[in-house]
């Protein structure tokens, strides 16, 4: 399906954006709020990943390990969502003291 590969090329060029600005990163919890961003798109990349999987062939290999990369993938970027609203509020807290 087209438009799975046009989310597998979207989010890995997400990841690999937010990986890049992570380590550039010098403040800590901005640094842990990016890397969450950074899971997220993994995640989709994994789980779109996985999907793409299942339409594409059909053999009971390739259907348990679609469905185990989709379930991988959701727990990713469901963890990276849960990071990232937990920093939210610090990385706003840190910008406010830095003026």
């Amino acid at each position: 399906m087209p438009v799975l590969v046009v989310i597998i090329v979207i989010s890995l060029a997400f990841y690999a954006y937010f990986k890049v600005k992570a380590f550039r990163s010098t403040k800590s919890i901005e640094k842990r709020w990016i890397a969450a961003k950074s899971s997220i798109a993994l995640g989709l990349f994994v789980a779109s990943f996985g999907l793409n999987q299942l339409f594409l062939y059909r053999s009971t290999l390739s259907l348990i390990v679609g469905i185990i990369f989709v379930l991988i993938g959701i727990s990713s970027s469901w963890a990276g969502f849960r990071a990232y609203k937990h920093y939210l509020p610090q990385v706003v807290k840190e910008a406010q003291e830095q003026k």
